[in-house]
């Protein structure tokens, strides 16, 4: 009885924890995920989780039909938590578009710790469930191993901290906006057969734009863009997705890149983190990472091979 008390105990414990554990990550990603009916749903899946369990657990002989309902339970433990990731990584990609289609700076790099935690959570997760079925002295196996989980969690929540003004100013004027940005842009994206009337307009007005090294303006925005080009934002993501094949974060990080190029060579003098700021880079080390992969080689051995030539 005492056995089937802690499997009981451990089971309905790592159901509720699989909620608020995704809860918490998927509000920093979405303020309104947790609604009234959201929360009754979820704590009445767990009340009846935790007596069905109870019931196989306490009340069933033990034999055939209470292996057979504790696989049918642990099979519920096991796609609720996949349930939850899939919401949750629908919640960090769609963050991750928005933020690419909109600011030119990297805030999805922000929030690319909930991605890998997630995984690692899941195999955390599945591993504890599994863990319950087995003899008390592996119980240190599950000790160990949330050591390092945790700790993962503890220093990527704290580096996040560093940075969550950002993320969530980011997050903010695309709920004020009255445009709903990936949707609008797909559909706009969407429709290359035809091209729009105001597309060679709009074609005009950026090469104008580009010609004036405005794309050096640090967090630049499309909405900002959109104010200086005077035309709709959905329109000007659409067109840049239609005429470059890439998001905007992509076409701003292709402009500095190009420019970065001319000035490293043009003026020899400066250092990386200063060509880094005159690009618009948010740090040197940001633009380092994206030079190498836009290039191959860092800017410093970029420069000194076009030096040679």
């Amino acid at each position: 009885m005492n056995v089937n008390a802690a499997i009981l105990m451990n089971l309905s414990t790592y159901f509720l924890c699989y909620w608020l554990f995704s809860s918490a990550l998927t509000t920093l990603l979405d303020r309104f995920y947790i609604t009234r009916r959201r929360l009754w749903t979820h704590l009445g899946l767990w009340l009846l989780f935790s007596l069905l369990s109870g019931a196989i657990l306490l009340l069933l002989p033990e034999g055939t039909m209470q292996k057979v309902g504790l696989a049918a339970m642990a099979a519920w433990l096991v796609g609720y938590g996949l349930f939850l990731v899939r919401r949750l990584l629908q919640a960090y990609y769609k963050a991750v578009r928005i933020f690419n289609d909109t600011h030119s700076d990297d805030i999805g790099s922000y929030i690319r710790w909930m991605s890998v935690f997630t995984w690692w959570a899941v195999v955390f997760g599945v591993g504890c469930g599994l863990l319950t079925f087995l003899p008390d002295k592996w119980v240190f196996v599950w000790i160990l191993s949330s050591i390092p989980f945790y700790i993962y969690l503890f220093c990527c929540y704290m580096n996040y901290m560093l940075f969550y003004e950002q993320v969530e100013i980011a997050m903010e004027s695309e709920i004020s906006s009255g445009e709903e940005v990936p949707g609008d842009v797909e559909r706009v994206a969407l429709q290359p057969l035809a091209v729009p009337y105001w597309h060679s307009e709009l074609e005009g007005k950026i090469k104008s734009w580009i010609d004036s090294e405005g794309y050096v303006r640090p967090g630049l925005t499309i909405k900002e863009l959109a104010d200086i080009l005077h035309t709709n934002r959905t329109y000007l993501s659409g067109y840049i997705r239609t005429a470059y094949g890439v998001s905007f974060r992509e076409w701003i990080t292709g402009l500095r890149i190009s420019y970065a190029k001319r000035i490293l060579v043009e003026n020899p003098e400066l250092t990386i983190a200063d060509v880094s700021e005159r690009s618009g880079f948010q740090t040197p080390s940001h633009f380092i990472r994206l030079f190498k992969e836009n290039t191959g080689f860092s800017p410093a051995r970029w420069r000194k091979m076009e030096m040679k030539i």
